[in-house]
């Protein structure tokens, strides 16, 4: 609920602050005073488009403030939290929340959420966990049918919410399972044009046999042959220098002789040596052997061989053009595999969708009728309490229906629902907005708001002269029931019946004064013998008056009735 809203230069009210709380307030005041400016402020922190010409005369700029009273982890402290804000916790799992709305009068505007900076629409986002809005000539919560629908569904209670949520779960289901039978479908040829090309490049890779680094390996052999002659020069050179049969003494016979000169002698220091030099001897003797192998491998490949290297490469190649790599293209050959059988299986996909499809639409077609079933019982029923309730609205003769009919299947079911009116017997029922009166209308949406707030009730609701065309013994009757509604939501309605305002907990007036110059309001709360006056000021336009005071407090007797 909203505990506190403060108004600054907004219209003609200077400065306001307006001590709300919980149950029924009612605000009063004379005509050109200022009473609506309190539901526009409202409507500021509500999120509502911002307009400059709303700023007072004068001044630079219009500022609303408002204290909220929240459940400390509810949705409403959720997207406080999510938009950068905070509440603050005041016990028994409550708190406050602070908004703040102001407009500069060249028609800049900011808003705080939770001490912080945030855009207008983190206060819609709000506006629909917080607050009901009426307006003079029209509910704005039932303007349209899907508001209607969602209105019924609130009254409907768990059967009706069960049977919805059953219904969006098989409707996302079968959506789910339609988009991708669609897509496969729409797609067949362009997944038949894949399925060819990756067959192909499968093909093109199995025949090919790439082995992991084959291509760096060939890279290496290739200019090995390239260069044979002169590494066949320098590999022989070495050869002949390490076990050559030339006139000139190699490597090996040197060795072996310093060996055998130093095996003679009897020396420990020398006999050492020369093991060292017996080693050497065996080690120059495998390089010259390898040496020799190599000669005679390179004796037996030739041009013959590097033009089947070079080949070899020249498929390697391609592979990497098409592939990006070569471990690319052996990657493929795996996941390649399982692609293409999930693209051949696209005919038996199709069928097994198919019969998921069908299966999920019939399940569909239950959970639509359970819910359009849910939503008729429940509309025989809101249609039979409004109708009671009208009666006591001074409405005896009026019939309200609410309409369930065949519609377009959307998340929220099939069915259309709408809100008929009856005014008087023999009558066709109209829909509200135009089977009924100004002062009918008014009735009515408040006739419906009494009975769904019954079953689920909203935090606060706010009306702005729902008693506009009526008056007397329906005047009561309307008192009575704000009254009734304020004993589970919060009720601030702006009036000018005294016959409604005599039932409420908390009467705030707006108070009109005048410099001379530039007319300025102020709102105060009225007690005792102040709201006597008030009242007779309502009754009769005399606040002094005798008769008036007395019928004033006769009037406010009722408000001790209620309770």
């Amino acid at each position: 609920m909203i505990e506190e809203m403060r108004l600054r230069d907004l219209g003609v009210i200077a400065e306001a602050t307006l001590p709300i709380g919980a149950g029924f307030t009612a605000i009063t005041g004379e005509t050109g005073a200022g009473k609506t400016m309190v539901v526009t402020g409202l409507g500021l922190l509500l999120g509502q488009r911002a307009d400059s010409g709303a700023v007072r005369a004068g001044a630079s700029q219009a500022t609303v403030d408002g204290v909220w009273i929240v459940p400390e982890d509810g949705p409403v402290a959720a997207r406080v939290r999510e938009a950068g804000g905070d509440v603050e916790p005041i016990g028994g799992g409550r708190a406050e929340l602070y908004i703040g709305r102001s407009i500069s009068s060249e028609g800049r505007g900011r808003a705080s959420v939770g001490g912080r900076a945030a855009p207008a629409g983190v206060l819609a986002d709000l506006a629909d966990e917080l607050v009901v809005v009426h307006g003079q000539s029209d509910q704005l919560r039932l303007r349209s049918a899907a508001a209607q629908r969602d209105a019924l569904d609130r009254f409907g209670g768990e059967a009706v919410h069960t049977a919805r949520d059953a219904y969006r779960r098989s409707f996302e289901h079968w959506r789910a399972i339609d988009r991708e039978l669609s897509q496969l479908t729409d797609d067949r040829d362009m997944r038949a044009r894949e399925a060819e090309d990756l067959r192909a490049q499968l093909s093109e890779i199995e025949q090919a046999a790439p082995q992991p680094g084959e291509d760096t390996e060939l890279a290496a052999r290739a200019e090995r042959l390239a260069n044979a002659e002169e590494l066949r020069v320098a590999a022989a050179t070495a050869h002949d220098g390490l076990s050559g049969e030339g006139d000139e003494p190699d490597a090996a016979t040197l060795l072996a002789e310093s060996r055998r000169v130093l095996e003679r002698v009897h020396d420990p220091v020398l006999e050492e040596l020369a093991g060292q030099l017996a080693d050497l001897g065996y080690r120059v003797a495998d390089v010259a052997a390898a040496l020799a192998g190599y000669l005679a491998d390179l004796d037996e490949s030739g041009p013959h061989e590097l033009a089947a290297v070079e080949e070899r490469r020249a498929v390697l190649a391609g592979l990497v053009r098409a592939h990006g790599t070569l471990d690319a293209a052996i990657d493929l050959l795996d996941t390649g595999s399982s692609r293409l059988a999930e693209l051949d299986d696209d005919s038996d996909r199709i069928e097994r969708l198919t019969e998921e499809r069908d299966a999920a639409a019939a399940a569909l077609d239950e959970a639509a009728a359970v819910l359009t079933a849910a939503r008729t019982e429940a509309a025989a029923r809101l249609g039979s309490a409004v109708t009671a309730e009208l009666r006591a609205l001074a409405m005896p003769d009026a019939r309200l229906e609410v309409a369930v009919t065949a519609g377009a299947e959307t998340a929220s079911g099939r069915d259309d629902v709408a809100i008929l009116l009856a005014p008087h017997p023999g009558a066709e029922p109209r829909a509200v907005s135009r089977g009924a009166s100004g002062g009918e209308l008014s009735r009515v949406m408040l006739a419906i708001e009494v009975v769904i707030a019954a079953v689920d009730p909203v935090p606060t609701f706010v009306f702005d002269e729902v008693d506009a065309g009526i008056g007397g013994a329906a005047a009561i009757e309307v008192g009575r029931r704000l009254a009734r509604l304020s004993e589970s939501s919060q009720v601030i309605a702006v009036t000018h019946l005294a016959q409604v305002a005599a039932f409420a907990a908390n009467h705030l007036t707006v108070v009109k004064a005048n410099d001379g110059s530039v007319t300025a309001s102020d709102v105060r709360r009225l007690e005792g013998a102040d709201r006597e006056a008030e009242m007779a000021r309502l009754l009769s336009g005399m606040p002094d008056s005798d008769a008036a005071l007395t019928h004033a407090r006769e009037l406010l007797s009722l408000r001790t009735e209620v309770d």
